[in-house]
Order: structure tokens, then C-alpha cells, then sequence
């Protein structure tokens, strides 16, 4: 599967039933070796994961993210926070996990540097919709 197949397949607002297999080929990209890998179908599962604002993908969106150098610049931070900022940190902060506690470090992080300046994920969801659809 490529983003265009993914994008035709599931479009930008999956149904909770193509969740799974979204998470699968995330899941899979990110397990390849970084030269075999897909950025830009792994942007768009982190857009799709988005989009669902289910807190129990932020965990997977991070580490799809930090699989390789490609991915961490190619999947923007503010994709693991679909259910917000506010909802992710405390997510992360509860979930004790050394991958939650890296994640949560970074989201300060960026955070502190502005990178949520203005956020809504209302605007992420559009701006990402004109990017793919327009």
C-alpha cells in the first residue's frame, strides 16, 4: 500500500473499523528499515490517527515518529495530540511507560518552543485536509 492507495482506501476521516489496519501498516513502516521505509504513507496513518482522537495511538504515532530520521522530521509533533494537548500530556504523563516519559518531554519541548502557539485540532484537521485533498 502507498499514501494514495491509503488516502483512496480510508480517506482522511477513517471509520473506527479501518483503525486497525491503519495501525498495521503504521505499525509495519515503522518496524522496516529506515531506508525501506514510507514517510509519507506514515504521515498520513499519523493523519488518519489524528483525525480518530483516540489517546491509545499517541504511544504509536510517537514511535513511528523517532523510527527513523526521515519519519521524526517527516511526522509533525503536533500529530500526536488529536485528542489535544492538554488530554495527551496527561495521558502520557499517566501511562509510565519510558516511551510515554521521552514523548512527553519532547511535546514540553516544542510546546515551550511554540510550536502549539495557536493550535486547535479543529485547524490541524483542516489545514492537513487542504494539504492532502486540494
Amino acid at each position: 500500500m502507498n499514501e494514495n492507495e491509503s488516502l483512496r482506501r480510508y480517506g482522511l476521516q477513517p471509520s473506527s473499523a479501518d483503525l486497525p489496519r491503519i495501525r498495521e501498516i503504521l505499525q509495519a513502516q515503522a518496524d522496516l528499515d529506515q531506508h525501506d521505509q514510507d514517510t509519507e504513507l506514515m504521515k498520513l496513518c499519523c493523519v488518519q490517527l489524528f483525525n480518530a482522537g483516540q489517546l491509545d495511538d499517541v504511544l504509536l504515532i510517537w514511535q513511528a515518529k523517532e523510527s527513523s530520521w526521515d519519519a521524526h522530521c517527516s511526522i509533525d509533533v503536533q500529530l500526536l495530540c488529536g485528542a489535544g494537548p492538554d488530554a495527551t500530556k496527561e495521558h502520557l504523563a499517566g501511562n509510565g511507560s519510558a516511551d510515554a516519559a521521552e514523548a512527553l518531554r519532547y511535546l514540553l519541548e516544542c510546546e515551550a518552543a511554540g510550536d502549539f502557539d495557536n493550535f486547535s485540532v479543529a485547524d490541524q484537521a483542516r489545514w492537513r485536509a487542504s494539504y492532502y485533498l486540494d
